[in-house]
């Protein structure tokens, strides 16, 4: 009788259609991802389209929607997030709503808080309290609605006065909280920089983090284009059994389409 291996996992890889194949209009941009091998895409801010439409379309191309964002505020006047800020807390409820509905009507499972920058005038002590107290909340609504809430530590580098910078101060966070659908999201892009070994990070904490993300430093561009060994980071979260997602969100450097050779064993 022959022996019958078990295929070995490989990890999985969605395509950040925010900020990949802006060749196209975004609601190409399904389509495209799909045509490229992902069996995943995730969106930073849906908001700007119908939610009923974008679940079609993505239904339609066969891609599953893994990951969006809470609504972070105006970005044109700078907000990058909402989480902290004592004067924004009813504006950050009302956003929880509008991300459940669409993450409803998307399929979609899990969604990224994302902190905001600091105000210099405010105490960092009621900034604290405050992302704490709209952790909770959120993580209650989303529970409700069976699905995951995640927290990003971004690097203060690509934007200045980021308040959740680095990775323990977002693990203390997912510990003063205390809810179990509280999860990190670990994008490597911004962790490396903040100097994260990146390796240990993962193997220390895998059970904690629910999504992860990949660009190249310095530039934010392909893996295999600047100073992250991805080769032995994709091996190891493979090795270690991470059944998550990891999201391709970086700048392509060309056509998107012309810079994949580095997911092509894993599409």
């Amino acid at each position: 009788m022959p022996i019958l291996f078990e295929k070995p996992t490989m990890p999985r890889f969605s395509a950040n259609i925010s900020m990949l194949f802006k060749e196209l209009e975004f609601p190409e941009r399904f389509e495209a991802a799909a045509h490229a091998g992902f069996k995943a895409v995730e969106i930073q801010f849906p908001y700007g389209w119908s939610k009923r439409q974008l679940g079609e379309i993505a239904q339609h191309a066969g891609v599953e929607v893994v990951l969006i964002n809470i609504p972070a505020g105006d970005s044109e006047k700078s907000d990058r997030g909402m989480g902290c800020l004592p004067s924004r807390i009813r504006e950050f409820r009302d956003a929880i709503g509008k991300a459940i509905e669409y993450a409803r009507e998307l399929g979609c499972k899990q969604m990224n808080c994302l902190a905001g920058v600091a105000p210099p005038d405010v105490e960092p002590a009621l900034l604290h309290a405050t992302y704490v107290s709209n952790l909770r909340y959120a993580a209650n609504e989303l529970a409700l609605a069976e699905m995951t809430l995640l927290v990003e530590p971004i690097n203060t580098r690509t934007i200045p006065g980021f308040y959740l910078s680095r990775s323990a101060q977002a693990l203390a966070l997912m510990d003063e909280t205390d809810a179990v659908n509280l999860k990190l999201q670990y994008d490597l892009f911004h962790m490396y920089i903040m100097g994260d070994d990146l390796a240990k990070t993962i193997e220390a904490n895998l059970g904690r983090i629910g999504h992860m993300q990949v660009a190249d430093v310095p530039g934010r561009h392909e893996p295999g284009t600047g100073e992250i060994d991805f080769p032995h980071l994709f091996d190891l979260v493979d090795r270690l059994g991470y059944k998550g997602w990891i999201g391709a969100e970086y700048v392509p450097t060309g056509k998107t389409e012309d810079g994949l050779a580095w997911a092509k064993k894993y599409l």
